[in-house]
């Protein structure tokens, strides 16, 4: 389990799950006031101004490009960062709106990834249709000087390192994991480190925004895409268009209060399962109650902490890449019949089921190399909000109230929440309100039994927006949009393509 959750869509499968919690940022040079109207900020017009060199990017029908923005906003002399960007073009009928923006979550995700993966050919085909659609991979993150942190070797040893430590011996090993974790990030990538904020990253999002020749920037930003779209528009508030923020955050939350509301999004996510799981005839954790179902599943963590069992790999199945692999099954109830077969081999000592759902988690490949996802995740998530917590002692304080959130994931969450306390580089950002004054309708959309992005921070976020419209989907799973309800494909594609968000507070089912 790594050091936060994850937040990111489901869009491709099990294997863009992810990991604990990206905040929020307040950080970086706000824009100049003419950055609300068509001139680029001061400084920055050689940026805002450049063109883009668009090549076969050797995947059909998408293009590729490379834009260029300062390193850091504050000093755009001091240097230029590669940012990568795709494109798939309107293919008609219909008038081209323009561009659309997606991104998946993370923080961390690759958005061209996702883009030529999944959303330029899943996306309803209207959309499709008038948008040209557009990703940039965010600056640190996979074609955009990713950062890197840990080899191969050395990531297989610290997603094993047990995060529910029983003793003093055990909370060294881990704090060191989390210290050896930070100093390679920033051996590896101590230059790009202090500028892969959220904020930075939406700052780059305008820069691409007109060089497509966009006055508005429209978006559909999933997971922690929601809070690089809400930053976005709190920004640039005038720029603006047809944001749609999927399984949103709430960017006013401390860290601590992030990670112990996902802790309980998680729980619930966990007996939505459990509860699905006692009903079939083959369910591993027994067929009496949920309750009895989650006694069944700590008892198989506390066995793989003890004895951790072969995987037909040369790591074995312990209980942190045992708790890794059910995470990763949260996100999409679709995962649940394989989560049962999992649990079931690990039962008779046969770990590969579960070691698979957490190396999709993780982003490894089977020859043992690890995409940065892990890598950028940590450097945002530090960026953007001061750490949870400052030391084992202050976990061990919150301990009870996250095992309180979650019997089952608590005290594991509670340690994984550690990490930024080791980080090379202080938080830029801090929690805040999101308002975006001025912006046209901004939709929020909301999962009731979301575990990574719980459905109360959608709540929170459409109410902190000026604009904010909520769209509730009642169901189970990580975000709404294409994922089987026609009520908030057709509220979503509605607003996208005519402008017309759905009345506030609609639900779907």
């Amino acid at each position: 389990m790594e050091t936060r959750r994850l937040l990111r869509t489901f869009g491709i499968g099990i294997g863009t799950a992810g990991l604990l919690i990206s905040g929020c940022s307040s950080s970086g040079s706000s824009p100049n006031a003419s950055a609300t109207g068509t001139a680029a900020p001061e400084g920055l017009s050689s940026y805002y101004t450049q063109k883009l060199s668009w090549r076969d990017c050797g995947v059909e029908g998408f293009q590729c490009a490379t834009m260029k923005a300062p390193r850091d906003y504050d000093k755009p002399d001091d240097g230029d960062i590669d940012l990568a960007v795709s494109r798939k073009k309107a293919t008609g009928p219909g008038k081209r709106i323009g561009s659309l923006l997606v991104n998946p979550g993370g923080p961390g995700g690759s958005a061209i990834g996702y883009l030529q993966g999944y959303a330029a050919l899943g996306y309803p085909a209207p959309v499709r249709a008038r948008y040209d659609m557009v990703a940039i991979d965010p600056r640190g993150v996979a074609r955009s000087e990713p950062v890197e942190c840990l080899t191969g070797k050395e990531m297989d040893a610290y997603t094993q390192v047990d995060q529910t430590p029983d003793d003093a011996a055990e909370v060294r090993k881990l704090t060191a994991a989390f210290e050896k974790f930070a100093a390679g990030c920033e051996k590896r990538s101590g230059k790009i480190l202090p500028h892969v904020s959220t904020v930075d990253a939406a700052r780059d999002m305008d820069v691409l925004r007109a060089l497509l020749g966009d006055e508005k920037l429209n978006y559909v930003g999933a997971s922690y895409g929601t809070f690089l779209g809400a930053t976005y528009a709190d920004l640039f508030p005038k720029r603006a268009g047809r944001l749609v923020l999927d399984g949103a955050m709430d960017p006013s939350l401390e860290a601590v209060e992030m990670n112990r509301d996902q802790t309980a999004g998680f729980e619930g996510a966990f007996q939505s399962f459990a509860a699905d799981c006692v009903k079939q005839p083959d369910c591993p954790l027994g067929t009496t109650s949920p309750a009895d179902a989650a006694t069944a599943l700590k008892q198989l963590f506390k066995d793989l902490d003890a004895n951790p069992v072969p995987t037909g790999d040369h790591r074995k199945l312990g209980e942190a890449l045992a708790t890794t692999g059910v995470i990763a099954a949260m996100y999409d109830e679709a995962a649940w019949p394989q989560l049962r077969e999992a649990l079931a081999g690990a039962q008779r000592s046969d770990g590969s089921g579960l070691l698979s759902l957490a190396d999709s988690y993780y982003e490894r490949e089977p020859d043992g190399k690890y995409a940065n996802l892990m890598f950028a995740n940590a450097a945002v998530n530090c960026l953007d909000l001061p750490p949870a917590f400052d030391g084992p002692d202050a976990v061990e304080k919150a301990v009870p109230d996250f095992e309180k959130a979650s019997p089952v994931f608590g005290r594991g969450f509670a340690w994984a929440s550690l990490n930024c306390a080791y980080w090379p580089t202080g938080a830029t950002g801090a929690p805040h309100p999101t308002k975006a004054e001025g912006a046209a309708p901004i939709l929020v959309v909301g999962t009731t039994r979301d575990p990574a992005t719980p459905y109360k921070w959608s709540e929170s976020l459409a109410d902190q927006l000026s604009s904010g419209i909520l769209l509730t989907y009642e169901g189970d799973g990580h975000t709404a949009y294409g994922r089987g309800s026609d009520c908030v494909d057709t509220a979503i594609n509605t607003y996208l393509l005519e402008g017309t968000p759905p009345t506030d507070d609609k639900k779907c089912n």
